[in-house]
C-alpha cells in the first residue's frame, strides 16, 4: 500500500524558517523523481519543485528560488522541504508527489503569519 506522510507544518512568523518531510512507503522510493506543491486557500494547486530520483537535479517554481530547498534521503525514503525567509503568500497546504505514479500525500498546512 502505498503512503505519503507529510509532516513539519505549522504556524511560523514571517522571515522564518520550517522543514517539511515526506515519509514514502509502498513504493521503491529510490526509483522515482518527487514533487512538492503548495495550495493556498481560494487558489490552485502550484508546484513548488521537483527532485530526480538520485537527488542531483532540483528545480524550482520562481516564487521561492533561493529561499526553498528540496532534497531527499533514499535510504530512509523521506523527502524534505526547507522553507527560509517565509512570506504570508507561502501560507498553504503543502504535499508531496510522486508525478509519474500520481501518487499524493495527504499535506501538511504551513502557516506564515505574525
Amino acid at each position: 500500500q502505498v503512503q505519503l506522510v507529510e509532516s513539519g507544518g505549522g504556524l511560523v512568523q514571517p522571515g522564518g524558517s520550517l522543514r517539511l518531510s515526506c515519509a514514502a512507503s509502498g513504493f521503491t522510493f529510490r526509483s522515482y523523481g518527487m514533487s512538492w506543491y503548495r495550495q493556498a486557500p481560494g487558489k490552485e494547486r502550484e508546484r513548488v519543485g521537483f527532485i530526480n530520483s538520485g537527488g542531483s537535479s532540483v528545480t524550482y517554481a520562481e516564487s521561492v528560488k533561493g529561499r526553498f530547498t528540496i532534497s531527499r534521503d533514499n535510504a530512509k525514503n523521506t523527502l524534505y522541504l526547507q522553507m527560509t525567509s517565509l512570506k504570508p503568500e507561502d501560507t498553504g497546504v503543502y504535499f508531496c508527489n510522486v508525478p509519474s505514479r500520481g501518487f499524493w500525500g495527504q499535506g501538511t498546512q504551513v502557516t506564515v503569519s505574525s
